[in-house]
């Protein structure tokens, strides 16, 4: 019985030495292409009053950086998020209305910040906190 518990605990650590050896095996085989692109996921930010939701992904692909991200809310009234972004030395805003379910990618070259937040009910109604995403 002995024998059999020390056979299966060094397989075991053998199974999790070959897990632990795998993400770095595949770090050090993957593509060139994966290093020109970073990316970061971010959200649920919701609104002041939780009726709405917003989260996505931003990230930076040869030169250039995308948004990509989702929206949620569940009324008849519409949802916004706002994206403030630093390009260029100077800062530039611009919101987008959804209701239901949204999502939609937007980029932009030159994007150093980019700050979101989620409001509900109107452009300046019930907003929730700004979030630097990127």
């Amino acid at each position: 019985m002995r024998k059999i518990l020390a056979a299966a605990a060094i397989a075991g650590s053998v199974t999790v030495a070959g897990l632990a050896a795998a993400p770095a095996a595949q770090a050090a085989t993957s593509p060139a292409t994966s290093t020109a692109a970073t990316q970061g996921g971010w959200g649920k930010y919701y609104s002041s009053n939780h009726k709405a939701y917003t989260y996505g992904k931003t990230y930076k692909s040869y030169g250039k950086v995308y948004t990509h991200w989702y929206g949620k809310e569940y009324s008849p009234k519409y949802g916004y998020v706002w994206f403030k972004y630093y390009a260029g030395g100077k800062w530039y805003k611009f919101s987008h209305r959804w209701n239901g379910s949204y999502d939609t990618t937007w980029s932009g070259k030159g994007i150093k910040k980019i700050y979101t937040y989620t409001c509900w009910g109107g452009k300046y109604k019930y907003c929730g906190p700004s979030h630097r995403i990127y």
